[in-house]
């Protein structure tokens, strides 16, 4: 296993493009990290780079504490998983996954060693005498898994390794990527444009955008406090909510309303600031003939006209339209082209509660949690409402359970490793049964 140090990475292209501009990023031992960002924000490059496919226009790599700008990357023992597989069409199963340990000239009895234990890992066994357009998507997949792994690696990077299965085998594919990385306990650099992927993988997750990072943290953290307007805007799905704001001390004027802000934090952060983006998220909205009356006190009323709704048997969408300024239109429609979303428009996604009779072109008393709004500076895009206390203990909480699972892991290692030593001198123990035939 390895810990991976980038510091101060840039890669710029023929044309001085620069595809990843000043990224710094600490991966450690045994950690799962993800990079995840919109097409084109380089987090396929900065992968490329870990591996040794892409040359460092300037800044360091380290892999163990040794920096490997210059190290070919056979020589740095990483493992890559591509999208497409990449898998040999001539070749079994059994020959895929051996097809780097054959390179290495490794002995046939390891070879065979090797490629059965991944094989059993990815359940695999019984697939090992078929060639690959015999598999389905899933199963190829999990060939080209079971390739990396053999390796034994310092590292295994994914490049967006689920984008060419349907929804229900990505869905799949996650869980067996999760259980395996928490199971070899293998550092891993996984990148993705899916934030779902992305929120449900990584013990951290790096949001990337036009080459620059913009957030490092758990996936927690990501959701409850965004850095800025977009990490707020591409992650959680549906979208976080944005509508034009005006202040005026505690008060709050928005097309939906004017209503108090209670929190005396954000009531100081906004302090100077008159025109803002309220950002809030889906759910926490409700349908107001639903909401307890223990509950209403911690938000506010307001009418409103539903457009749309979307019934999804165990979730309830409402969409409601809103009239914003000029400015303001223009940016939420430049931010939703650069997050490859329709959601970022004029207009409420509503999250309800699935039994509400809500439907299309109602008049609608609605609530709203007036407590989990977040205070954006629309110049900038800075979080002015970020709660760094909060964010310091979800960070940490995050990191100790990162370290609770390792440990788990090193202990089943152990019984393994202790299990196979008694094993093995029961076996020694024992008589040569040979010892007691005797001579003709």
């Amino acid at each position: 296993m390895a810990a991976i140090s980038i510091k101060n990475l840039v890669k710029l292209y023929g044309d001085g493009f620069p595809a990843v501009n000043d990224v710094s990023l600490d991966i450690q031992d045994g950690e799962f990290v993800i990079l995840v960002g919109p097409s084109g924000c380089g987090k396929s490059t900065l992968l490329r780079m870990i591996v040794g496919l892409e040359d460092i226009t300037s800044g360091d790599l380290l892999i163990n504490g040794k920096k490997v700008n210059k190290v070919a990357p056979r020589q740095r023992n990483l493992s890559m998983v591509f999208q497409n597989y990449a898998l040999y069409p001539h070749l079994t199963v059994f020959e895929n996954i051996a097809f780097p340990l054959r390179l290495a000239k490794r002995p046939e009895d390891e070879i065979r060693s090797r490629v059965t234990q991944a094989a059993d890992l990815l359940e695999l066994t019984e697939h090992l005498d078929r060639k690959p357009a015999n598999l389905s998507g899933g199963q190829r997949q999990r060939v080209a898994m079971g390739r990396a792994i053999v390796r034994q690696a310092d590292a295994f990077l994914f490049d967006e390794p689920l984008s060419n299965l349907d929804a229900k085998l990505r869905g799949q594919m996650r869980t067996e990527i999760a259980r395996l990385q928490r199971q070899l306990g293998t550092t891993t650099v996984y990148v993705t444009h899916d934030q779902v992927e992305a929120m449900t993988l990584g013990d951290r997750v790096a949001v990337m955008r036009k080459g620059v990072l913009q957030q490092v943290a758990s996936p927690r953290e990501l959701y409850d406090e965004p850095v800025n307007l977009f990490v707020a805007g591409f992650i959680g799905s549906p979208s976080m909510n944005f509508l034009p704001a005006s202040v005026d001390g505690a008060k709050i004027e928005t097309p939906l309303g004017r209503f108090l802000l209670h929190d005396e934090r954000k009531v100081a952060a906004v302090r100077g600031h008159q025109l803002l983006l309220l950002g809030i998220r889906p759910e926490d909205f409700e349908d107001a003939s639903l909401v307890p009356e223990e509950k209403r006190p911690h938000g506010t009323l307001f009418r409103a006209r539903v457009d749309v709704t979307e019934w999804l048997g165990s979730e309830l969408f409402a969409y409601v339209p809103f009239e914003a300024p000029e400015d303001i239109r223009n940016q939420l429609r430049d931010l939703s082209r650069e997050l490859d979303s329709d959601q970022l428009r004029t207009q409420l996604v509503v999250g309800l509660d699935p039994e509400s009779t809500i439907h299309d072109d109602q008049d609608v008393e609605l609530w709203m949690d007036t407590s989990a709004v977040h205070l954006f500076d629309p110049a900038t895009g800075t979080n002015l409402t970020r709660d760094e206390e909060r964010a310091t203990e979800l960070a940490r909480h995050a990191e100790e359970m990162r370290l609770e699972q390792k440990r788990g892991h090193r202990e089943e290692l152990g019984e393994v490793d202790r299990a196979a030593q008694a094993a093995r001198q029961d076996l020694d123990e024992r008589p040569d049964p040979t010892s007691r035939i005797e001579p003709a």
